[in-house]
């Protein structure tokens, strides 16, 4: 009984030698360019009038433009590599934010162990600061007395170990100079727990169940 068997060897030559053809076929758009400027240069070339002939200007104008074209798409190749890149990076050091503490634009407060809290930016320096908390539904729950307070950012922490509410309590900054007003951010602070990223963005989630983008962090606690 005859049985037959396949060379090893000669299989792998064969799959080396169809990988290499395959290789050899794919051309990025830049050769291909490159190909057909130098068939066009040349079929130019056969066919130009003998009596007047492309003078060396316009040749190496050609020329200069094709490697122009060229260089563009080799650039734009290298820009997309870096981008993926550094989408990828970026994923990566958000990661690390997991399970710490941000500040973004908004005027929650977040309780954790019966202390709400959250944190403003003053504008200017201010001789009387204070701070009202109210409920979700907008019912005032306790005012702070902050006193005078220069200009920067400034923390707020709230005894919420009586607070009963469902909703998220909120806060409003009061603040004034020699009886004008002086303009306040507030800002609200939570835990992420989550990083993704979607079309280039990276987007935390945090624990309130808001998803904002990487760049509204304000502060990293």
């Amino acid at each position: 009984m005859l049985t037959s068997a396949t060379n090893p060897n000669t299989s792998a030559t064969s799959n080396s030698s169809l990988v290499t053809t395959k290789t050899a076929e794919v051309k990025s758009d830049a050769e291909k360019s490159q190909d057909r400027f130098l068939k066009l240069l040349v079929a130019q070339l056969n066919n130009q009038d003998p009596m007047n002939p492309m003078d060396n200007a316009q040749m190496t104008s050609q020329m200069a433009q094709i490697n122009t074209v060229s260089g563009i798409q080799q650039l734009n190749d290298t820009m997309k590599s870096m981008a993926t890149q550094f989408s990828a990076m970026q994923t990566l050091q958000g990661a690390s934010m997991v399970g710490r503490d941000v500040l973004t634009d908004g005027n929650s407060l977040s309780i954790t162990n019966g202390v709400g809290k959250a944190a403003f930016d003053l504008a200017g320096e201010a001789s009387q600061v204070t701070v009202q908390v109210l409920s979700a539904g907008g019912q005032l729950l306790d005012t702070l007395n902050l006193g005078t307070l220069a200009a920067g950012r400034h923390n707020i922490e709230w005894n919420a170990s009586s607070y009963t509410g469902t909703g998220t309590p909120v806060f409003k900054v009061s603040a004034s100079q020699g009886g004008k007003a002086v303009a306040s951010t507030s800002l609200a602070r939570s835990t992420v727990e989550s990083v993704s990223a979607e079309s280039g963005t990276l987007n935390l989630t945090l624990k309130t169940g808001n998803s904002v983008a990487y760049d509204a962090v304000k502060a990293i606690l």
